[in-house]
């Protein structure tokens, strides 16, 4: 019975495995691109549980990959942020983060309660519309004790979401031509991914780049009292509960925090980050696919719609909002 445990579990780990790399070189073909391999990979999983049905033979290996492996990748996720930088020159854009993400949540619970969506998605959805996308609701879905097909869906609404607006800000500013320091705080404070981020800011040069990223990578940061204040909430609610369920401090949190003290604090070989980038972008798809295995298409048809409606009419405002803020504040 064990060989036959650790059989199905190592299967299920080359299973995930193979799609994410399947998913990583398609999201490299023009179009694919604009899409991301996140989104690509919950696609191509879902697609596989619509034609064969859940693979329960794979579970053990699939369920590390969307418990285990999605934490470890959100810990390597932290070597992205170095704390000095947001600190110190994005202390403006850091304020103007704040502001982002109480907005964004505040705007999508209001919108969702008045379209009576799905509750738990539209959390999700906000906070990673405020945050930074998939990898916040990643790190928050535990917390907020999320099930795995709602992480999935909301991961796949936000990547596509955060796609169309980044192309839609390459086509305002390569229309009216917005001051490159401008238009970087724009994309970098409305933004849903690091990636759509970089896609935008692309088009208006290496200044644009770097504020665009000091203002996305300061939301980056900001993920870690909003995860403070999301424990708390849930340890108020707990003790509100007859049941009194403990709410623990997630270890991958603790691990993300001091990867970010890491490389704020001791410098790492350019050689080491990519290796550890390509370690997390894998690991944050193999989680993709086990969580995309969850989604079955009725599930997605009647719980997305309203969401997506909310979160698409939260990133207007949000775009049309912090597009005037760009403008006061670094014109």
């Amino acid at each position: 019975m064990k060989s036959l445990t650790q059989a199905s579990f190592i299967k299920g780990i080359m299973f995930t495995f193979v799609i994410a790399i399947t998913s990583y070189i398609l999201a490299q073909f023009p179009v694919l691109h604009t899409i991301g391999a996140l989104a690509i990979a919950i696609i191509c999983a879902m697609i596989y549980r619509q034609i064969k049905g859940y693979p329960e033979h794979l579970r053990p290996g699939i369920t590390f990959a969307s418990k285990r492996l999605l934490k470890f990748a959100i810990i390597l996720y932290g070597l992205k942020l170095n704390m000095g930088d947001i600190l110190g020159k994005g202390w403006k854009l850091l304020l103007i983060d704040i502001f982002v993400i109480i907005f964004s949540i505040s705007l999508t619970l209001v919108l969702n309660r008045m379209l009576k969506g799905n509750k738990d998605i539209s959390i999700l959805l906000g906070i990673g519309t405020g945050v930074c996308g998939a990898a916040a609701i990643a790190a928050t879905a535990p917390i907020l004790k999320s099930k795995e097909k709602d992480t999935a869906i909301s991961v796949g609404i936000i990547a596509l979401v955060g796609t169309i607006f980044a192309l839609m800000y390459t086509a305002i500013e390569a229309i009216f031509k917005i001051p490159a320091i401008t238009y970087g705080a724009w994309a970098g404070i409305s933004l849903h991914e690091i990636a759509q981020v970089v896609l935008a800011a692309g088009i208006g040069g290496p200044e644009t780049m770097t504020f665009a990223l000091l203002g996305k990578l300061g939301r980056v940061f900001l993920l870690i009292p909003l995860s403070i204040v999301l424990i708390l909430y849930m340890r108020y609610q707990s003790n509100s509960d007859q049941q009194q369920q403990k709410v623990h401090i997630p270890y991958f949190l603790i691990g993300f925090i001091l990867m970010a003290c890491i490389n704020t604090f001791i410098p790492i070989p350019s050689m080491f980050m990519n290796i550890i980038n390509v370690i997390t972008t894998l690991c944050m798809l193999m989680a993709m696919v086990a969580l995309g295995l969850n989604i079955v298409l009725k599930d997605v048809i009647s719980s997305a719609l309203k969401p997506s409606i909310v979160i698409f009419i939260t990133s207007i405002c949000l775009s049309s909002v912090t597009l005037l803020i760009a403008y006061i504040m670094f014109t």
